[in-house]
């Protein structure tokens, strides 16, 4: 089983030049990379794979006007580029948008494949030696890679990828009594078909008025000078305060659901958040919840526990059906409640909640991709 830990750096100053001529290399390689295959493609109507790109490394070292490519770890550049095919495989299976070029202006990072350690109080990297860490938490097992980042607010990272070579365990059976259906929403975070709503935080809200202040700072600063850069690092610490916040609370929303010892498996409705993104209204909202975020730490975490996480389609009527069958097409966003003709009064969020749980559940639920549930069928229940 794979476990990945983040530790803090705190690199000399000569380690941050080397890190710096890293972060530096490992971006042109990659934009180097995206052009030549952009230009074989549009000429040639060839396809240049990352093996054909790498073969031009060594010669490019050998090069005056590239021979700086020699300072850094060689593995690192061949990762740039495998993090480039990555990047189109994307764009062809799943439509993700055409790789972009890197900017020195956005977050800043390069991999270390193989011969990184990870000591008491430091992290050894090839041709950076040890850099001083703060190990908050063990690294057992072998180390697989080693990922260093560098925040806009000027801060270094290492996410340090490790195979402990313990097994994932086996999955809980999935029951209709220990399924949790999850609606998320934007009034309530998320209602839970138990009945428990959860607040929705607003982090990025609540730091609105200290982020436009740090903004307007910013701006009316000389372009180019210290006390522009100045202004600019800390409405990056703003915006890295309001990110902090928010990764904690799914944190630890998250794992409270799942070390819930009466929930085996959760159902959740797979939201197009990129989509939704495009409503100009709702758009600052959305990114403020997080639901992508939530969605991969419940799915990992659900893993490690050896519980199930169901998903239903994104056009379901979630919140527009009755346990009768009666669908609500003219129900609209700013109704939070809602009468049957059967009689039956739903509470919007909670009713979608429940729906979840039901359509994933059913075993026509071609979503879910594992072995039909015992469940209680909808009919026999409403019965």
């Amino acid at each position: 089983m794979f476990v990945a830990n983040r530790y803090r750096l705190y690199p000399t100053e000569e380690q941050k030049v080397l890190l710096g001529k890293h972060f530096g290399c490992v971006r042109w390689v990659y934009n180097k990379g995206l052009a030549m295959k952009t230009e074989a493609w549009e000429e040639r109507k060839e396809n240049l794979t990352r093996y054909d790109i790498q073969k031009h490394i060594p010669l490019w070292k050998a090069c005056d006007e590239t021979a700086w490519l020699s300072e850094v770890g060689g593995q690192s550049l061949q990762s740039a580029l495998c993090n480039l095919e990555i990047a189109f495989t994307k764009f062809f299976r799943e439509k993700k948008g055409y790789p972009k070029f890197k900017s020195k202006h956005d977050k800043q990072s390069f991999q270390v494949p193989q011969r990184g350690r990870v000591g008491h109080n430091y992290i050894h990297i090839p041709k950076l030696l040890e850099i001083r860490a703060v190990i908050s938490r063990p690294c057992v097992g072998t180390v697989k890679s080693i990922t260093v980042t560098k925040t806009p607010s000027g801060k270094y990272f290492a996410t340090v990828f490790c195979d402990n070579g313990q097994a994932l365990p086996i999955k809980r059976p999935v029951t209709e009594s220990g399924t949790v259906g999850i609606d998320l929403g934007l009034k309530d975070f998320a209602v839970l078909s138990t009945g428990e709503r959860i607040k929705n935080p607003r982090k990025l809200k609540k730091a609105k008025g200290q982020l436009a202040r740090a903004q307007r700072r910013c701006s009316s600063k000389v372009v180019g000078s210290k006390n522009r850069n100045k202004a600019r690092m800390r409405a990056a610490r703003v915006y890295e305060k309001v990110t902090n916040r928010r990764k904690d609370f799914l944190h630890k929303l998250t794992t409270r659901l799942v070390r819930d010892n009466q929930t085996n498996a959760f159902a959740i409705e797979d939201l197009d958040v990129e989509g939704m993104l495009q409503n100009k209204r709702l758009a600052y909202s959305i990114g403020d919840a997080g639901w992508g975020a939530f969605r991969k730490m419940l799915n990992y975490k659900s893993e490690r526990a050896g519980k199930t996480v169901m998903v239903i389609g994104q056009y379901e009527p979630s919140s527009k059906a009755c346990s009768c069958g009666k669908i609500n097409s003219l129900l609209k966003l700013s109704d939070r409640s809602w009468t049957c003709t059967c009689g039956l009064k739903h509470d919007r969020d909670l009713n979608a909640a429940n729906n979840i749980k039901r359509f994933a559940l059913h075993p026509q639920n071609h979503l879910v991709g594992r072995v039909t549930p015992e469940f209680t069928p909808a009919e026999i229940a409403v019965r």
